[in-house]
This record gives structure tokens, sequence and C-alpha cells, in this order.
């Protein structure tokens, strides 16, 4: 679990921040929506498929 030690200075709103920013480096926020709801095996295959052939699009579309 991501902690933040707060500082005398700082407001409620910079820690919400920093909390955010941590959980988001450590992937726990991306691993969670994941588990969310089940997804079938093929479907997870498709929607890996379908980010590689973004990636490899974007990829084409910066080398040009």
């Amino acid at each position: 679990m991501a902690e933040v030690k707060k500082n005398p200075h700082d407001s409620l709103d910079k820690l919400l921040r920093k909390f955010k920013r941590k959980l988001k480096e450590e992937g726990n926020i991306e691993h969670y929506r994941s588990k969310e709801h089940y997804e079938k095996p093929s479907e997870a295959r498709k929607r890996r498929e379908a980010e590689a052939r973004r990636r490899g699009m974007a990829r084409q579309r910066d080398e040009w």
C-alpha cells in the first residue's frame, strides 16, 4: 500500500495528489481496475492483440 508522509506545510489537496501519483507509479489502480470484472481468456487475448495493433499503427505513423 502506498504511504505518504505529511509535512507541516502540506495541504490536503497536495497530499491527495502525492498519494494518487504513488498509486499510479506502483500500478495498483490499473491492477484493481483490470480485476473489477471477470474477463474471459479469449476476450483478454483480443484486447491484448488490439492494443498491439494500436501500438504498431502509432509506431508506423511516427516513422512516416
